[in-house]
């Protein structure tokens, strides 16, 4: 017997990702709910390449007989509506901020910590991490396993898409302006995103860093280390789709360069591409559409003892929000999930 779905958000770009992937996984359904605001209600979503789906409006939505409910609304929503839906007996994977530091809430990446699914019925909700937090995890594990990670410094190179439709509609908007000899007035960012990039990624926190820095400190520990230290600095850059990140570690035992390489391909979820040639690497471009989260440009890093540096690059909007999301529902159903009676 298939499970009964719901997609929360299924109209926004993570909520159609989400669709396309269950669909593209055969992930065993009789049953998928678009759900989205009452502005989008009667609208048609696909899911799959044959199939549509007309949007269900979520404020008066009854979850009861709903197995999962796959969240990607935004945090103000997914704060009213999937408590709502967890009490109703649905397990909700939350893909946005609200839920992540809550002690009772698993946050989870599969590839790196899939056991902490088994506390899912705390509250029936697994949260989903932030998309640069998600890729770099899964990039630091295997090497964390191999000589346990004591510092990371990394600097991103987050996409527009990361700001969701209005994000890339302004970063086209203004790029056509530009070309067009016209003012490109800054919205969705705080600046000119066109020809720029921006050092500010959500708001500002009393030390000085934002709250997308803050976060992939606090959910890189909460995730793989609490004992790990890391240092963020999450920079906006004109790439529509595709988040890049330079990533610093310091390891508490000796680790070669051949070593790292070794275990990053072992891994699931990795895939390195690291030659040391024109082209020898992977940008955001060659990510946008793909699973993996790919390693390039690994090399020693000599100012610290037992140092190495990394490009970890991946698509945000796939991997790093709506394929994660649909892999810790496989999981759960693969292992966790308790049916309900019938």
């Amino acid at each position: 017997m298939g499970y009964r779905v719901a997609v929360m958000g299924a109209t926004g770009n993570v909520g159609r990702e989400i669709l396309e992937i269950l669909a593209e996984r055969a992930f065993p359904a009789d049953e998928v709910v678009a759900l989205a605001s009452e502005r989008s209600v009667g609208k048609e979503v696909s899911y799959g390449d044959s199939k549509t789906l007309k949007v269900v409006n979520l404020a008066d939505f009854d979850f009861t007989g709903i197995d999962l409910v796959l969240s990607s609304a935004g945090a103000s929503v997914s704060k009213v509506h999937a408590p709502r839906a967890a009490e109703a007996g649905a397990v909700v994977i939350d893909n946005t901020s609200f839920f992540r530091m809550d002690p009772d809430v698993p946050l989870v990446v599969p590839e790196v910590n899939e056991e902490a699914l088994a506390d899912y019925g705390k509250k029936n909700i697994v949260a989903n991490p932030n998309c640069s937090t998600m890729q770099m995890v899964v990039a630091l594990k295997p090497l964390h396993d191999l000589a346990g990670i004591r510092r990371v410094v990394v600097s991103t190179y987050q996409s527009v898409s990361g700001a969701g439709k209005s994000g890339m509609d302004e970063l086209f908007n203004q790029t056509r302006d530009i070309y067009m000899n016209e003012l490109a007035k800054p919205d969705a960012f705080t600046k000119q995103i066109a020809f720029n990039v921006i050092p500010h990624i959500d708001v500002f926190m009393d030390d000085g860093s934002t709250k997308e820095e803050w976060k992939m400190v606090v959910e890189t520990k909460k995730i793989l280390d609490p004992k790990i230290k890391v240092s963020a600095t999450c920079v906006r850059v004109p790439v529509f789709v595709g988040h890049a990140e330079a990533v610093n570690l310091e390891f508490e035992k000796p680790i070669t360069v051949e070593e790292a390489r070794e275990a990053l391909r072992d891994s699931l979820g990795v895939v390195v591409v690291d030659e040391r040639e024109d082209g020898g690497y992977v940008t955001p471009k060659e990510s946008t559409g793909e699973d993996a989260v790919f390693v390039s440009r690994l090399r020693e890093d000599p100012t610290v003892e037992n140092g190495l540096v990394m490009w970890v690059v991946s698509d945000n909007l796939r991997k790093g929000a709506a394929l994660n999301t649909v892999q810790i529902a496989e999981a759960l159903i693969g292992g966790y999930l308790q049916r309900k009676a019938a």
